[in-house]
């Protein structure tokens, strides 16, 4: 009998400075007593999306099929609209609000689908800088990354 593999944990968070501005996104992936730290960012963007962004990077970097994994961020962006079916309806109305206004992020969003397929997903918030340790140090992940960006701009 093939032994039953542990939850994969993934914490997440995004920053930007301005909104646009640059941004950067991070993540802690814990496994049993593994840990993997990743981060990256963007010269002009959100915080949604670099919120969103820190969740693809994360399952793209766990290569069990059909692993059970706890996302945790302190994004309600990204947790509501998961858990609570925007992401759905969205995909329903093409993306198109009420007004028939384009919604913001759609290619993300498709690029997540697509990401988030053969994986047991559970999502669960959290209040950022409430000092949950995995939430704080991907914010100091993320903050670097928009830091550097920012400064990139600035020479």
């Amino acid at each position: 009998m093939p032994q039953k593999r542990p939850p994969i944990f993934l914490y997440t968070d995004g920053s930007s400075r301005g909104n646009p501005g640059p941004g950067g996104w991070g993540v802690v992936l814990v496994c049993g007593d593994k840990r993997k730290e990743l981060s990256g960012g963007e010269a002009l963007t959100t915080n949604n999306r670099m919120e969103l962004t820190a969740v693809i990077e994360g399952l793209k970097a766990i290569k069990w099929k059909n692993a059970t994994v706890e996302v945790w961020s302190d994004s309600s962006y990204v947790v509501k609209a998961i858990e609570e079916g925007w992401l759905e309806g969205w995909i329903a109305n093409g993306f198109r609000d009420k007004h028939n206004k384009k919604k913001k992020n759609e290619e993300l969003w498709m690029e997540y689908v697509e990401v988030s397929k053969g994986f047991d997903l559970h999502y669960h918030w959290l209040k950022g800088h409430a000092g949950h340790p995995e939430n704080e140090r991907c914010d100091a992940l993320a903050f670097a990354q928009a830091s550097l960006y920012a400064q990139e701009n600035k020479t």
